[in-house]
């Protein structure tokens, strides 16, 4: 297959990238490419965060490729690998009526039973993973520092004070864990007058969690312990998460969340008072015309943008500000609340974030300055 050969874009399909189209070459002669997702990020627009709107066009590149990621491009860690592969490509489907009960047992492991009926069409299904992985977090694929059960207490609390560490895992290989140093279980045995002398004499029992269990799953698990170390699929301990890198993780998280909340209340402040309701009735969305609108509180930050794009509507504000411009800043609001909204662990986009924080501060300013009448 030659470049000409490959699907160009349409109106309804992005551009594709030359390195995507160089990938589905190697594929078509039989090879499978490997980069990772920041890479596969990198080539469309220079992207670096796996936003909805990216993630979308990615997705509907690779489809007129006919070829696919595995693991998924969307549910995987951002600096972790991905291999390209055809979209048909599947593990070996055995139909379960047509295999006899006694050939059943014989299947290999990597074989996928299914029904007859089922096999029409399969490969042309590629579900999407909505569960919320810890895969995705870099504190899951950054491998911890360890200490050996033979290393003495002086060196394992050295590690922990220049380090500020809580814990250590206490470790054999990269596989084989022996528990948990910290210094509660150091405490807990000196406090019965227990003398240790290595790691190994003062370990408490350890927690582990999959890396592609939800997140979720991992914050339950912290409610019990202090600590969870992470498995790999290649059953290596890649991670350790705490309770505070939760925090910080969901303290991160709920900023841009926040930040949208307040400018949605400043919108309204501005708008508040300013209408009647049939005006404000009036910016409802075609679509939900049996919804009662009976203050700006039931409007959407979409509908009040409409509101306020009406000819007419900006006199009624009575802000001495350039509309053009204060209706591009909040269309560019909205486009970032989109993708916000669209929860992601690895958080916004700093430069979507740094908007966000401007525009809050630019309608705080307003307020302050009295450009808000009431």
């Amino acid at each position: 297959m030659t470049t000409t050969e490959l699907p160009l874009a349409t109106d309804d399909t992005p551009e594709i990238p030359s390195e995507l189209r160089q990938v589905a070459e190697q594929i078509a002669q039989g090879q499978r490419p490997v980069v990772t997702v920041r890479v596969l990020l990198y080539w469309f627009y220079g992207y670096q965060r796996r936003g909805r709107w990216i993630v979308s066009v990615i997705r509907r590149a690779c489809d007129r490729l006919d070829i696919k990621t595995e693991p998924d491009f969307d549910s995987t860690f951002i600096d972790g690998q991905i291999t390209f592969v055809p979209k048909t490509e599947l593990k070996r489907v055995v139909a379960v009526a047509t295999v006899p009960m006694e050939v059943t047992a014989s299947v290999s492991a990597d074989a996928t039973l299914v029904a007859p009926e089922s096999i029409a069409g399969i490969a042309e299904r590629t579900p999407v993973d909505p569960t919320h992985r810890i895969v995705r977090l870099d504190i899951a694929n950054r491998p911890p520092v360890s200490v050996s059960p033979d290393t003495t207490i002086a060196e394992a609390i050295t590690i922990m004070l220049m380090n500020d560490f809580s814990q250590l895992p206490v470790m054999t290989s990269d596989r084989e864990v022996k528990g948990l140093f910290s210094w509660k279980s150091l405490g807990s045995l000196w406090s019965q007058g227990r003398k240790c002398t290595r790691a190994g004499d003062a370990m408490d029992r350890h927690s582990e969690i999959d890396i592609e269990a939800s997140l979720f799953t991992a914050i339950d698990l912290l409610r019990q312990d202090d600590c969870v170390l992470v498995r790999d699929r290649q059953k290596r301990i890649s991670g350790i998460i705490t309770s505070y890198d939760v925090s910080v993780t969901f303290s991160e998280l709920s900023e841009p969340f926040l930040i949208l909340d307040e400018i949605e209340n400043h919108i309204r402040r501005l708008i508040e008072g300013n209408f009647s309701k049939d005006e404000l009735s009036t910016a409802r969305d075609p679509g939900d015309l049996e919804r009662r609108v009976e203050d700006v509180s039931d409007l959407s930050l979409g509908e009040c943008m409409h509101l306020i794009e009406r000819p007419g509507s900006w006199e009624k504000l009575r802000l001495q500000i350039d509309r053009a411009m204060f209706i591009k800043g909040l269309d560019e609001i909205r486009r970032i609340r989109n993708d916000v909204m669209h929860f992601d662990p690895e958080g916004t986009d700093e430069s979507d974030l740094k908007r966000l924080r401007d525009f809050v501060g630019f309608l705080q300013r307003l307020q302050r300055l009295g450009s808000v009448r009431k």
